[in-house]
C-alpha cells in the first residue's frame, strides 16, 4: 500500500493544471460513486490529481489514486484492495481507467455496498454505457463528461485571463454587452484559428508534433476503446478504421450506407454500429433532422471537433466545415443540434434556428429576422448577428 501512496504523492506534487476546469464546480462531491467519462487526450487523469491536489494534503492517507493500468490489479480485484485501503483509513479511492479491469462495475458494486464510508471517483471512457451496460450501477453512480478545451479556456489559458463562461440564453440576449467585456482585454480572432486548429486536446501544451499526438490518439480510441469496451474481434479493426477514414474523407454530408457497407464489405445495419461507436468515441457527430436519431440514417455526419480535420487532411480542410463543425461542437455539451439534410440552418434544442457564415460576405446573404447568424472572420455582433467565437464561451 505504501508504494501506492507514494506514487500518489508524486503524480498530485507533480501535477499542473493551468486551466481549473469547470466541471470541477459542477460535480456533487458528496455523492458516493462518481464516474467521469471523456474520450482520451481530454485530461480525466489530470482531472483526478488536480481533485486529490484541492481537496487533501499530499501527505494525507485518506485519499488515494490508483491506475488500473497498474499490472497488479491483474491478479487483484478493486473490491479486495478498496477494502484494505478502507480499513487502513482511506475514504476516497480515485481510479483511473476502470475499464481496464474485468468485471469492474460488480467490482464497483461491492465497494458501494460493503464500505458505506468509502466514496470512489473513477474515469473511464466515453464509449462506456455506464448505467444501460451495468444494471448493477443503476441508481448509484452520477455520471459526468469531461470534454476538450472550450474556445474560452483555451483562450484564458493563452492569455492569462479568467473569462467565466455564459449561457446560450446570455449570449442571445446581451451578447453586444458581453462582448464589450472581453475586447479591451484580448482579441479574440487572434487566437481563434489557433484553436480550431489544435486547442481542443489539453496534450497541445505537450512538446510534441501535435498532429501526430492527435494521429495516436485517434488511433487508440478504435483500438482500445471501441474494440475492448464493445467486445469487438480484432480482426474487423481494419473495418472500422476504413470507414472512420471514408467518412473523415467525404466531409459532412449525408452518407451514403449501401455505398460504404459494399467498401467496408460488411451489412448496411453493421455500418450504423461502427458509426455509433465512433460517435460515442467522439470521433464523429451525428446530425438528425428533429424529432429522428439513432438507428436511422443521419442527414449529416462531422468530426466531433475541428482538431480532427486538420489531423486527418490538413492540405484539404474547407474553412466553412471547420468553422460548422467548430459550431456543433460548442453546442454539443448542453444543447441538441439538428439539421435536415437539404437545409442550410441548424436547429438548436428543437426551436432556435442557426447559420454559420462568413463576416465577410454578407453580400451573399439574406438575413432573415427568425434566424441567428454566428459569422465568422468578425469579432463584433449586432442583433441577431453574433461572432462565433462566442459559442465558444458556453463552457
Amino acid at each position: 500500500m505504501e508504494a501506492f501512496f507514494r506514487t500518489h504523492r508524486y503524480l498530485v506534487e507533480h501535477t499542473n493544471a493551468p486551466v481549473r476546469r469547470t466541471l470541477m464546480d459542477e460535480i456533487n462531491w458528496s455523492d458516493r460513486l462518481i464516474g467521469i467519462k471523456g474520450t482520451r487526450g481530454v485530461g480525466k487523469t489530470t482531472f483526478l490529481l488536480q481533485y486529490a491536489k484541492e481537496k487533501f494534503d499530499i501527505r494525507d492517507h485518506k485519499c488515494l489514486y490508483i491506475n488500473m493500468n497498474n499490472f497488479y490489479f491483474q491478479g487483484r480485484g478493486i473490491a479486495d484492495f478498496a477494502g484494505e485501503f478502507y480499513y487502513q483509513g482511506g475514504r476516497v479511492l480515485l481510479i483511473d481507467q476502470v475499464f481496464k479491469q474485468p468485471e469492474w462495475s460488480k467490482e464497483l458494486r461491492r465497494c458501494y455496498d460493503e464500505h458505506p464510508g468509502l466514496k470512489i471517483i473513477f474515469t473511464g471512457s466515453s464509449v462506456m454505457r455506464l448505467k444501460d451496460e451495468n444494471p448493477e450501477l443503476n441508481g448509484i453512480v452520477k455520471s459526468y463528461n469531461l470534454r476538450g478545451f472550450s474556445f474560452r479556456e483555451f483562450l484564458n489559458l493563452m492569455t492569462g485571463n479568467n473569462f467565466r463562461p455564459f449561457t446560450l440564453e446570455e449570449i442571445l440576449q446581451d451578447h453586444e454587452h458581453i462582448i464589450k467585456q472581453i475586447l479591451p482585454k484580448v482579441s479574440p480572432n487572434k487566437y481563434f484559428q489557433d484553436y480550431v486548429h489544435h486547442g481542443f486536446y489539453p496534450f497541445f501544451q505537450e512538446h510534441r508534433n501535435y498532429s501526430e499526438n492527435l494521429l495516436k490518439t485517434m488511433n487508440m480510441m478504435t483500438e482500445v476503446d471501441i474494440l475492448l469496451i464493445k467486445q469487438i474481434e480484432l480482426k474487423y479493426l481494419t473495418k472500422i478504421k476504413k470507414l472512420f477514414y471514408q467518412l473523415a474523407e467525404e466531409g459532412s454530408k449525408s452518407p451514403n450506407i449501401s455505398q460504404l457497407a459494399n467498401d467496408i464489405e460488411t451489412s448496411r445495419a453493421t455500418v450504423m454500429n461502427y458509426i455509433k461507436y465512433l460517435t460515442d468515441a467522439r470521433l464523429l457527430n451525428m446530425i438528425y433532422p428533429v424529432g429522428e436519431s439513432f438507428p436511422k440514417k443521419p442527414s449529416k455526419i462531422m468530426l466531433h471537433n475541428s482538431n480532427l480535420l486538420y489531423a486527418i487532411y490538413p492540405l484539404q480542410v474547407s474553412k466553412q466545415e471547420a468553422m460548422e463543425t467548430f459550431f456543433v461542437n460548442s453546442m454539443w455539451k448542453d444543447h441538441k443540434v439538428n439539421q435536415s439534410s437539404r437545409d442550410q440552418f441548424y436547429t438548436v434544442d428543437g426551436k432556435l434556428k442557426f447559420r454559420v457564415c462568413d463576416a465577410n460576405i454578407p453580400h451573399k446573404i439574406r438575413y432573415a429576422p427568425d434566424v441567428v447568424y454566428a459569422r465568422y472572420n468578425t469579432e463584433i455582433g449586432k442583433e441577431n448577428q453574433i461572432p462565433l467565437w462566442l459559442l465558444g464561451f458556453l463552457y
